[in-house]
């Protein structure tokens, strides 16, 4: 299952991004993945977008237009678990 307007910021080696990843995983979410070590373009997104180059990052499109910035892994996993839940969200 793919959630439409998210977007995963992370880098291979972050132990906090490998927890978000499995957890991913484990639910069956397929997210774009945004290594910031590898493409300095996404690196420079996250900090124009979020404020800081911290990782792991959710970048989260919301319904119209508006985009919200999700740090913390615990937060981003229980985020995801409860929209992999929710029948009414978008999937693409």
């Amino acid at each position: 299952m793919q959630l439409a307007g998210h977007q995963l910021y992370h880098f291979t080696l972050c132990p906090y991004c490998v927890k978000v990843r499995l957890a991913l995983r484990w639910m069956g979410i397929e997210l774009p993945l945004k290594d910031i070590l590898t493409d300095p373009e996404y690196r420079a997104e996250l900090i124009a977008g979020g404020g800081k180059p911290q990782v792991p990052c959710l970048r989260i499109q919301e319904d119209g237009g508006i985009i919200r910035w999700m740090y913390e892994s615990n937060d981003i996993i229980r985020y995801l678990n409860r929209q992999r839940s929710s029948p009414s969200k978008p999937l693409a």
